[in-house]
């Protein structure tokens, strides 16, 4: 191996070994040199194929924020692969997800992170750029899994500089719940799927159900996903497609958040409703109508005698769009130390994702349209519906840093808005200028 090749090149080096790609022991030995651990080179068809690993025994670190009820599905998950891989133990460590991503890069760095872990869409350019990720296109070609196997809008997202970062296993969207014993009583024949039908039914809601505030809107979580899902209705964006510039203080923009904030001001909403506050009313039946993401389904199953029912985000504007985030399975470069963690990870995140109608139950519509056209998966009332949205579904651009905009700009501005702080318009310029002005630091930090 040249002296000068790179850590990426490392990767893919080790990556296509793992497959057998490099089917004898000498030729990886070749280019890893004497460093190579033992076992570093097995030959071809030594670790098994697709979801199974029949290598040396290795031990496998998994990280993820799965901090909520989502959790023990994905530990029941890891530890039916152990039991069915007995030369691999993967270990689960769960954070905090904010404390995930500030933890990940050091951890990794020094050898202590994690060998696979999941990541939101957002945060894979970032992560790519730091070199604690590596690109996964061997290991897609290795499973046989192209875009025809996934919804091609989290398929093609998971591409940074024209590399795969990650193998995409759910996409959560925002969701449109209802509180049906309430609409019946309003005389409201299903949840509304457009604005008029939107706005009479909150009208019904006040006027014939008794409803004081029918539709909770919040200053911040999740104000700036239904903003997102509004401005993108309305024929904006949040970006340019380069993510090069801020672009939600435009006509769109305005239009997006006048709307919401008209519900303050005729009185269907409380004024500075906090965070999730919009949820706790919603459980109390205080609240007929609510956007959520679609996790939270679980929590209303939760509710005794909460009659509920789930769609797709209404169309406000002139054509469909919904928020929507994605977990995505990643190899960091600590793996890449260890030719037996990467075909491990490898089976690992095979066997995830071919049996992820388990962790649908989570609340999550899985990536793979294998599992999506299941009938097991269709029998899920609300993932399936909600799963109709994908075609509308809007991801932020594969940029580095871009994670990090929101909460400074139009996460605060949207949240000024709301609380009657600032008027429309200057807020969201406001925003947009600081937006910019991240938007080229990141670049040069970058160097994208």
């Amino acid at each position: 191996m040249s002296a000068t090749s790179t850590p990426r090149e490392l990767s893919r080096r080790l990556l296509l070994g793992s497959f057998g790609a490099v089917g004898a022991s000498g030729a990886l030995a070749a280019c890893a040199g004497s460093s190579a651990p033992p076992g570093a080179a097995p030959s071809s068809g030594a670790f098994g194929k697709g979801d199974t690993y029949t290598g040396p025994k290795v031990a496998l670190a998994f990280w993820n924020g799965f901090t909520g009820g989502d959790g023990p599905f994905m530990k029941q998950m890891v530890e039916e692969f152990n039991k069915a891989n007995p030369n691999v133990t993967v270990s689960m460590n769960t954070l905090q997800w904010g404390d995930y991503y500030a933890k990940v890069p050091n951890a990794v760095s020094s050898g202590a992170g994690p060998d696979v872990g999941i990541m939101h869409i957002d945060q894979l350019a970032t992560n790519a750029a730091r070199r604690v990720i590596v690109p996964l296109d061997e290991v897609a070609s290795g499973l046989e899994l192209t875009e025809s196997d996934f919804a091609p809008v989290v398929w093609s997202a998971g591409v940074y500089q024209d590399k795969r970062y990650g193998i995409p296993l759910d996409i959560h969207p925002l969701g449109f719940y209802g509180n049906t014993a309430q609409l019946t009583k309003a005389g409201v024949d299903g949840l509304p799927t457009d604005r008029a039908g939107f706005e009479a039914a909150v009208k019904a809601l006040q006027e014939k159900a008794g409803v004081k505030n029918p539709f909770w809107v919040t200053a911040t979580w999740p104000a700036h996903l239904m903003f997102t899902s509004l401005i993108h209705q309305f024929g904006g964006g949040i970006y340019d497609g380069e993510g090069a510039k801020a672009t939600f203080n435009s006509d769109a923009g305005v239009e997006a958040m006048q709307w919401l904030r008209s519900f303050i001001e005729n009185g269907a909403s409380p004024k500075n409703v906090s965070n999730d506050a919009q949820a706790v009313a919603f459980r109390q039946q205080k609240d007929s109508l609510t956007w959520d993401g679609i996790w939270m389904m679980n929590e209303w199953e939760k509710v005794k005698d909460l009659e509920w029912a789930a769609a797709a985000v209404p169309t406000i504007g002139d054509k469909p769009a919904v928020w929507a985030s994605s977990h995505n399975f990643v190899v960091t470069t600590q793996a890449t130390k260890d030719p037996n963690k990467l075909a491990a990870a490898r089976a690992f995140i095979s066997y995830i994702s071919e049996r992820s109608i388990d962790w649908a139950k989570s609340g999550q519509i899985p990536a793979r349209n294998s599992v999506r056209e299941s009938a097991e998966f269709k029998e899920l009332k609300v993932q399936s519906t909600l799963a109709e949205q994908l075609p509308n579904v809007v991801f932020p651009p594969s940029v580095p840093g871009i994670g990090d905009v929101t909460a400074p700009t139009f996460e605060t501005a949207v949240n000024e808005i709301i609380l009657g702080k600032k008027e429309v318009k200057a807020a969201l310029d406001e925003a947009a200028k600081k937006a910019d002005s991240m938007l080229d630091a990141n670049r040069k930090k970058y160097q994208a």
